[in-house]
This record gives C-alpha cells, structure tokens and sequence, in this order.
C-alpha cells in the first residue's frame, strides 16, 4: 500500500495570502502618507519660525528696519525658499516685508487650505484660506 501526499498549497490558498498581504499593504501606505504630510508640514513650520528668527536679528543688526528681510541677500531667503519647496512650489508661500513690517507664509501639506504665518509682531500661527 503506497500512500501519495501532495505537497504544496492549493490555489485557493494562495489567493487568500496574495489578498491579505494586498490589504495590509495598503494599510501600510495609507500611514506612510499621511506621516510624509505631517513631515513637510513640519519643516515648513521649522523653516518659517527659523526665519522669524533671522528677520530679528536682521532688523537689530541694520537701521531698525526690515525693508529687505525678503530679498535674496539675506539668510531669511534661504529659509523661505525651503519651506517654499516643502509646501510644493512658488505659488503656495509668500513672503513681503516694508520698512516697519513683514509677513511670511506657506501653505500646509496636510491641509491645502491652511496655511502656516509669521510675521514681525511675533504671531506665529495656521490660518485658513478664505
């Protein structure tokens, strides 16, 4: 008597695999995006908040004024030129300054009707979009 066993996994089996390692799958990638979202957002409010920084160092090193504070001669550029890149490109940040004020912001990648703002009175904080 000769007993014949088969070895290997029936078709049905691997479909139940293959179908669960999809579900998981994009479990796992609906996380990932979400966290690469949050992650740009802090960089831009990390990129922002440092340049809030040099524009008052900026302000007491020249005539108590922060006429250039947006132009490329300063540090402040370099800062806004990254959390321009973060929030996606030139038409979603904004940087404009005067003799007696200036104001920055970027909009938020996790929530592109936010946006996040500083300016010389020291407010730092995320607006919507009107």
């Amino acid at each position: 008597m000769t007993i014949n066993f088969k070895h290997g996994f029936t078709l049905i089996e691997l479909l139940v695999v293959i179908a669960i390692i999809g579900i998981l799958a994009s479990v796992v990638l609906a996380s990932l995006n979400t966290a690469r979202s949050k992650g740009s957002d802090a960089a831009i409010k990390s990129n922002i908040n440092n340049a809030r920084a040099q524009a008052e160092l900026y302000y007491d090193s020249y005539p108590n004024a922060y006429t250039n504070v947006c132009t490329a001669a300063t540090g402040i550029q370099k800062m806004y030129t990254a959390a321009e890149t973060a929030a996606g490109g030139a038409a979603f940040a904004a940087c404009s300054s005067s003799k007696i004020a200036w104001a920055m912001k970027a909009r938020l990648v996790s929530n592109t009707g936010q946006y996040y703002c500083v300016d010389s009175t020291g407010a730092a904080k995320v607006i919507t979009a009107t």
